[in-house]
């Protein structure tokens, strides 16, 4: 199995920008569809973005379209978020997650297979 370790969270004011990875470990990372999923305090887990094998095909929630962007570098085994005119309320632990599906760009938490730990990102006012 593969295993996922979230990087990147942290402070930003809003309006500012960040950038998330998800470094893999394990197995040939290039197998797997990988998601960024996110949760609020009292929240549940939310699709933010996700993306197949290749990096080829994504899929965005819309309230992030034009604003962050997934990207991948399987020769670095890693899966990144670029967040930019961050606001308040994208504050939230921000997770990746794989499917073992090479194709799955779905949103639904269900379809994956391999969870990291979260990193927080909180952005202020």
């Amino acid at each position: 199995q593969v295993q996922l370790a979230e990087s990147g969270g942290g402070l930003v004011q809003a309006g500012g920008s960040l950038r998330l990875s998800c470094a893999a470990s394990g197995r040939t990372f290039s197998n797997y569809g990988v998601v960024w999923f996110r949760q609020a305090p009292g929240k549940e887990r939310e699709f933010v973005a996700a993306c197949d094998w290749s990096g080829g095909a994504t899929s965005a929630a819309d309230f992030v379209k034009g604003r962050f962007t997934i990207s991948r570098d399987n020769a670095k085994n890693r899966v990144d978020l670029q967040m930019n005119s961050l606001k308040p309320e994208d504050t939230a632990v921000y997770y990746c997650a794989a499917a073992d599906d090479g194709s799955v760009v779905g949103g639904t938490p269900g379809l994956y297979d391999y969870w990291g730990q979260g990193t927080q990102v909180t952005v202020s006012v």
